[in-house]
């Protein structure tokens, strides 16, 4: 299923939604031009993931050193601090520690979703009244999240 999370232009660099989706709250983050979605539920104890900070990775090759890689942020969820790589939903607390479920986030174009609506629409069964319709242009892209 597809679900318009909002006009591209709205979603600005580092802001996040938090969408509900069949029953599921999701959160989508705009980091840079790249988009991401992962389930607002933290594995851990059932925290609100979505609500906490982005990090940036670091690694250390040796005591003393650090660096932050360039690489998918980091969720660190805001009860415990447990961390989870935005793309993936990977853990990285231990071996044995459950990844949250990440999702697809595509940007696509305005004509090409009203396309697909128009497609499904065809399903119907037309009824006796019929609406003055008018006709619609759509100029932006989307940004749509994939479940």
């Amino acid at each position: 299923m597809k679900v318009i999370v909002a006009a591209e232009r709205s979603f600005a660099p580092g802001s996040r939604r938090i969408v509900a989706v069949g029953g599921r709250s999701i959160g989508v983050f705009r980091v840079g031009d790249r988009y991401f979605a992962i389930r607002n539920r933290c594995p851990h104890q059932g925290g609100p993931l979505c609500l906490g900070r982005l990090l940036d990775g670091a690694v250390s090759r040796a005591p003393g050193e650090a660096s932050l890689r360039n690489a998918t942020p980091m969720l660190a969820c805001p009860w415990h601090g447990w961390e989870y790589e935005l793309e993936t939903g990977q853990s990285f607390m231990g071996p044995s520690s459950p990844g949250a479920r990440s999702y697809p986030v595509t940007l696509e174009p305005g004509a090409t979703l009203v396309a697909q609506l128009d497609a499904a629409g065809e399903e119907r069964t037309p009824g006796p009244y019929v609406a003055e319709t008018f006709d619609v242009f759509v100029e932006d892209d989307y940004v749509v999240l994939e479940t």
